[in-house]
Parts: structure tokens; C-alpha cells; sequence
């Protein structure tokens, strides 16, 4: 029994090479005559390559393991019916008349303020500050979310950027329902871009495009503009830069780092008992993401406010951040890996991959010379 379930554990481990993989790199057919050893033997670079595909910690970083099935006999099998009844037939209409009620009430009252307000500014932002957090309640209220919040809530202080691991787009909306963050990130399409142009600006938001370079400076320019402001929304940042499966944790942007303020850790950590919070964006849009919480029985999530931390004396950005990712991850139990979350969504250097490439094949010409 033990042996089967280690089995179907290293199953669940083992990366989809064909989702990182283009099709016309893959081998059609394979060499009749040609043994493992052969090749193994032929340079230390395949022996290195055929290590890395038994054991790839990043493919493992995004990839969501799919739940185990428990049906499997005639006992089991009406209880799992029942709960699908119940989830689809009940649950999935209440919430959803529950967010669209949210909603109605949320322009009702926002875009009134937002227009109507526009000489009394600090009025306005409090207001709409209590308006977002309100939404973002009943985003939660949506999926049955059970949040456990640990420390002091963040109180709102220039000089300092708060930073958290990221599993989802969901985990904005968790901090952001208990204070209203200024959060940065990425421009998104359709209906969430039509949020975060017409209601999250209004909190202080900032958005950037990570294909563009001089996106990215127009950005650290306004993160460090933010923070000097007595008057603004604390700024939260997402210092991987994409959704981790909440087993893992990649490499810190060193942005936040760099502010010449404090930096407060956040670590979020899920409870997959009835559905697994990580948002893979390249296999589904957030919109069916979100009907998938939606359908689970509710999302369990546990939040822990660490302390402040600064930059010590002789300390670069980069150790600075590895620091806080030292903390997020052995306060969440998360497993830290040495890559750049980046290369998710862009591919490797040419110029890199070349010269791995003539690497590789300067070892088997020299290898068949000596033959």
C-alpha cells in the first residue's frame, strides 16, 4: 500500500514536458538500435539533461496536481453525485446571485462617489477604499472562503511595501478585503482589465506590461513615488511575478527590495482539501478559474502578517530578498527553487540555448574522434 501510494505521488511530481516543449522537438520515432548506455556514454551533457527531465523543479512549480478520486466503489459512488447536486444545482447559483447582487450595489454606490465627489478628494478615496474592500468580501463570500488571518493587520505608513508568495489573482482579492492595497500588476484583458482601468486605479494600482522595457522603468518610478506619500494605500507586491502552485517558490524580483524601505512579508498558504487555488493563466482564462472556486465546497486559506524587515547593513537587494523569501516560504511550508518565475512565460535565450547547443555537440564529435 505504501509502495502504490509513493508511486502515484511521483506520478503526480512528474512534469508534462509536451506543455514547455515545442512539437517539432519531440522525437517522432525512436532508434531501434540504440541502447540508454550508448547514449549516456556518449558526454556527461546527456547524463546531465537525462537528470534533469527525471527531476525538473520548475515544470513542478506550475503544475496543479489533479485531485485523487474517491468514488471509486458503489458506496461512495451516490455520496459523490449527491455532492455534485448540491454544489452545481445550489451552491453555484446561490453565490453566483450573491456576486452578481455585489455587484449591482458596488456601482450603485462607487461611480456615484467617483464623479459626484471629485473636489473632496480624501473623502473619496475613503470612501472607495471601504467600497473595495466591501467587493472584495463578497468575491470571498462567493466561494465560501474560510481566511484564518495571523498578525497585526497592516496599518497605513509611508516608507513601507508590503510583499507576498502568489498563487492566484485570488490572493489580491483575499489581502485586499481586510486592507485596501495598492497592489502592482499586470495588465489583464477583458472584464478584470476593464476593473482594474475603472476601480482599482481609484485605490492607487499600478499596472505594468512585463514585455515592455521601458514599461518597467515608468513602473519602478512610480513604486518609488508611491511609497514616499503619507497619504497612499500601502503597496503590495507580488515579487515572483506569476501564479506559483503554492507548492514552490521561485526567485524574488529584486524591485521591492530596492525601495529604501520596509518591507513587509506576507505569506499566503492554501488548504487543497476541496480545491486547488493555483491559477494556471496558460490553460484557463480567470473567468472559468473563478467558476471553479465557485463549485468547491470553499476555499480554506490561512494568512500570516510577519515582521518588518530591512536592509541590513552591507546587504545587497538580492540577498535582501532571498531573506523575506526565507521567511514566506518557512512560514507557508513552501519549497524553494533557484528560478526566474519569468521564464514561464518567455523562452530562454536564443544565444543561450545555442550555445548549450555547441556545447553538447563539441562533446560527441570529440567523443566519436576518439572512437
Amino acid at each position: 500500500m505504501a509502495s502504490s501510494s509513493v508511486a502515484a505521488d511521483m506520478e503526480l511530481d512528474r512534469p508534462n514536458l509536451e506543455d514547455y516543449l515545442p512539437p517539432d522537438s519531440l522525437p517522432q520515432e525512436a532508434p531501434r538500435n540504440l541502447h540508454l548506455r550508448d547514449l549516456l556514454d556518449i558526454s556527461p551533457v546527456l547524463t546531465e539533461a537525462a537528470g534533469a527531465i527525471v527531476d525538473d523543479s520548475f515544470t513542478r512549480c506550475f503544475k496543479s496536481n489533479s485531485p485523487e478520486p474517491w468514488n471509486w466503489n458503489i458506496y461512495l459512488f451516490p455520496l459523490w453525485c449527491l455532492g455534485v447536486v448540491i454544489r452545481y444545482g445550489i451552491l453555484f447559483p446561490l453565490r453566483s446571485l450573491t456576486l452578481a447582487i455585489g455587484w449591482l450595489a458596488f456601482f450603485a454606490a462607487f461611480f456615484p462617489v467617483h464623479f459626484l465627489l471629485k473636489g473632496q478628494d480624501k473623502l473619496r478615496s475613503k470612501i472607495e477604499r471601504k467600497l473595495v474592500e466591501m467587493m472584495c468580501s463578497v468575491f470571498v463570500a462567493s466561494w465560501t472562503g474560510v481566511i484564518k488571518y495571523h498578525g497585526p493587520r497592516p496599518s497605513t505608513r509611508p516608507h513601507q511595501v508590503f510583499v507576498a508568495n502568489h498563487t492566484s489573482m485570488i490572493d489580491f482579492i483575499i489581502l485586499e478585503q481586510m486592507t485596501a492595497f495598492a497592489v502592482i500588476m499586470q495588465k489583464h484583458p477583458g472584464w478584470v482589465g476593464f476593473i482594474q482601468k475603472t476601480i482599482l486605479e481609484s485605490v492607487g494600482c499600478i499596472w505594468f506590461n512585463r514585455n515592455d522595457l521601458r514599461d518597467r522603468e515608468v513602473t519602478a518610478r512610480k513604486l518609488r513615488d508611491h511609497v514616499q506619500q503619507p497619504d497612499n494605500n500601502p503597496l503590495l507586491i507580488f515579487p515572483e511575478g506569476t501564479c506559483v502552485n503554492n507548492q514552490y517558490t521561485v526567485m524574488f524580483k529584486k524591485g521591492a527590495f530596492e525601495l529604501g524601505c520596509a518591507v513587509c512579508p506576507i505569506a499566503i498558504k492554501y488548504n487543497k482539501i476541496f480545491v486547488d487555488a493555483f491559477w494556471n493563466s496558460k490553460k484557463q482564462s480567470f473567468t472559468m478559474h473563478l467558476v471553479r472556486l465557485m463549485t468547491s465546497w470553499a476555499v480554506v486559506c490561512d494568512v500570516w502578517y510577519l515582521p518588518p524587515q530591512y536592509l541590513r547593513e552591507g546587504e545587497t537587494s538580492i540577498a535582501f530578498a532571498e531573506r523575506v523569501r526565507d521567511m514566506i516560504a518557512a512560514r507557508a511550508g513552501l519549497k524553494k527553487v533557484p528560478w526566474d518565475g519569468y521564464l514561464k512565460h518567455n523562452r530562454p535565450s536564443p544565444k543561450h540555448t545555442e550555445e548549450k547547443q555547441r556545447i553538447f555537440a563539441d562533446s560527441v564529435l570529440m567523443r566519436l574522434e576518439e572512437k
